[in-house]
């Protein structure tokens, strides 16, 4: 089964073996009813962890693994990945997609023309920013009026490009 990121784990919290969870689009009663997650360090290790429980925290979540009982066992996964099986996601609902879903869709103009594929999602305060890389590169605000159609089957992001992009 194909992983999928839920975040970065950051730094320990307290010294009961609590970490900070950077990243995820997860409220805490979700990821703690996925329960199994498997963590990636950066030279590619891996480990099984079972998710007791998480709490937010600000812009993070604090969570707590099985086995995890105090602070130096906690940085041990500092910046490690947290993975889990793609089919363990919930349905994110109608009309919305998770970001990997997006990733790598192509881009197309109302006119049909096409721009490039997906590259990246920038997070802003306002509308997420699609980074579309073709021809050229584009960044083109996920706004209601710009977003015009999101087709899974077809692979295809539908955009209506606002005055003035093309310019840029």
């Amino acid at each position: 089964m194909p992983l999928v990121s839920i975040g970065r784990l950051g730094r320990p919290h307290g010294v009961r073996g609590e970490l900070l969870l950077d990243g995820s689009p997860f409220s805490p009663d979700e990821l703690t009813a996925l329960r199994s997650f498997t963590w990636r360090a950066k030279d590619g290790s891996t480990r099984a962890l079972v998710m007791e429980s998480a709490r937010p925290n600000n812009q993070r979540l604090i969570v707590h693994f099985a086995g995890v009982t105090d602070r130096d066992q906690a940085a041990t996964l500092v910046n490690g990945l947290l993975l889990t099986e793609q089919s363990a996601l919930p349905d994110p609902g109608p009309g919305v997609a998770y970001t990997f879903q997006l990733i790598g869709l192509e881009v197309r103009d109302a006119g049909g023309r096409v721009l490039g594929a997906l590259e990246d999602i920038v997070k802003t305060g306002a509308h997420p920013i699609y980074v579309v890389k073709g021809e050229r590169e584009w960044l083109i605000p996920a706004a209601p009026e710009v977003l015009l159609n999101v087709d899974l089957a077809s692979r295809t992001i539908t955009v209506a490009l606002p005055a003035g992009l093309e310019e840029l």
